[in-house]
């Protein structure tokens, strides 16, 4: 009885770490909430690609250690051509979540130019991302696709873990994203978006970046049928600044103190 006891005495504390271990996995395992907030978190951002993306017939893999095989991906970019370039602004347009595994399209996937063009269609978010170059990104003939790779059950990440973990080839920090787009500007517009000044020529975009969104917006209609819009900043007895915009690009600036005296800045010269 002793010995049965004692027997008895020590597996069962074998089994209770068993079961604390089983219940202790399950509790990281990726749950429902913890995929919409993935989803919520990856799909549509936008990246800089830090190393060069090739097309791929197969997603490309990359281990959820931040290493890849760099020597495929070469290989994928010799058979099929590069879908993104050092420096290249991207987008997660599709996610797929899956077990073990996260496959990310890009730019539309490799067939994306086949299905209209990702970038003929999407219009981008202004909070907090960096607009898209959309010459830069023409020059793509299509997109690719990643696969993120745990070797297991998807862990409890949330999106920003998941970006950290892509950063060796993609870089979703919107403030590089943004220095990006503005290093292939026309040396005045960047002069002006980093001194926070708009200057005839900027088109909307450009504008958010350097000053910011409007307090409001006005449209108007001359006689003769032009259309107009006058972004205005600032509030009474400040300063008050109007934009003015004819189709996309600024074709006035005007400043006044509690209305009274205004300016206009020096035109943008067109190269």
């Amino acid at each position: 009885m002793i010995r049965t006891r004692r027997s008895a005495y020590w597996i069962l504390p074998s089994a209770a770490c068993l079961l604390l271990s089983g219940l202790d996995a399950q509790a990281q395992k990726l749950t429902d909430d913890d995929r919409v907030e993935l989803l919520r978190g990856l799909l549509s951002e936008y990246a800089t690609a830090k190393a060069v993306l090739p097309r791929s017939k197969k997603p490309l893999p990359f281990d959820a250690s931040g290493n890849y095989d760099k020597q495929l991906w070469d290989q994928a970019g010799q058979q099929n051509g590069a879908a993104a370039r050092v420096g290249d602004l991207v987008q997660v347009t599709h996610l797929s979540i899956e077990n073990d595994k996260i496959v990310f399209e890009i730019n539309g996937g490799i067939r994306g130019t086949n299905r209209g063009g990702w970038k003929d269609h999407v219009q981008v978010g202004i909070g907090g991302m960096a607009p898209v170059n959309r010459q830069q990104n023409s020059n793509a003939p299509s997109g690719t696709s990643i696969m993120l790779l745990f070797g297991g059950p998807i862990p409890a990440l949330k999106a920003d873990e998941i970006k950290k973990i892509l950063l060796p080839v993609l870089d979703f920090d919107s403030q590089s994203a943004t220095a990006n787009y503005v290093e292939k500007l026309p040396e005045p517009v960047q002069n002006a978006i980093k001194a926070n000044k708009v200057i005839i020529g900027m088109d909307r975009d450009q504008v958010l970046l350097a000053i910011g969104k409007p307090r409001h917006k006005e449209r108007n209609v001359s006689n003769d049928g032009t259309e107009s819009e006058d972004w205005i900043y600032g509030d009474p007895p400040g300063k008050i600044t109007f934009v003015t915009f004819a189709g996309s690009k600024v074709t006035g600036i005007k400043e006044a103190y509690a209305d009274i005296g205004g300016s206009t800045a020096p035109p943008l010269v067109a190269k």
